[in-house]
């Protein structure tokens, strides 16, 4: 009947993603994401399949997200688990946070998370809860950290790219390179150059 009809419009973008080495469950997601659309009437507007490894950037996640932007979804399925979809908390959250602001649902197979339900809103509430523990878990193991270095003795800030250059840039010296032009070739900060070639000089 009529319902039946109104919840046949949700149009579904399907996202399967894998690691490099693990590409024989991207059948498996699919399969699980299709049959789960077709228990909830949902019309599959788009099918991503994705292959890279952990740290890689999600570009073909893009092309859903620009699907939802352009309205072409109402619900973006997510494949077996969340660290399918967000790199990490913040990344998910973020994600979450603008596909609410489109009004597009989310759902994810494994957690159960569903958005088109008031549970699943109030988990993701919840996640935002989790998101700022760890950043702040995180701000809190810096700052102790920086406080453990400093203790030590330890001289901070940037890391010392111009040491590992030290041998280079005495060669280059004793070669009649000028300071400055050193620092260019290697792309180290003339202080740097300065303060090595002092170094050497008190040797």
């Amino acid at each position: 009947g009529q319902a039946r009809k109104a919840a046949k419009m949700f149009r579904a973008g399907l996202y399967a993603r894998v690691s490099t080495n693990d590409q024989q469950t991207i059948p498996l997601q699919i399969r699980a994401l299709r049959e789960y659309a077709a228990r909830r009437d949902w019309t599959i507007a788009l099918q991503v399949k994705e292959v890279g490894s952990g740290a890689s950037q999600r570009q073909l996640r893009e092309k859903l997200l620009e699907a939802a932007r352009r309205r072409e979804i109402d619900v973006v399925l997510l494949v077996w688990r969340l660290d399918r979809w967000g790199r990490s908390v913040a990344d998910l959250l973020a994600t979450l946070q603008e596909l609410d602001h489109l009004g597009v649902d989310f759902v994810s197979l494994n957690e159960a998370l569903d958005l088109t339900t008031p549970a699943g809103r109030a988990m993701a509430a919840l996640l935002a809860v989790f998101a700022a523990f760890e950043r702040e878990i995180l701000q809190e193991r810096v700052r102790a950290g920086l406080a453990h270095a400093r203790q030590n003795g330890k001289r901070l800030g940037r890391p010392a790219t111009a040491a590992l250059h030290t041998a280079e840039i005495r060669k280059q010296h004793r070669a009649g390179v000028a300071k400055a032009e050193i620092a260019r070739r290697l792309g180290v900060s003339r202080t740097s150059v300065r303060r090595i070639l002092g170094d050497s000089s008190q040797k």
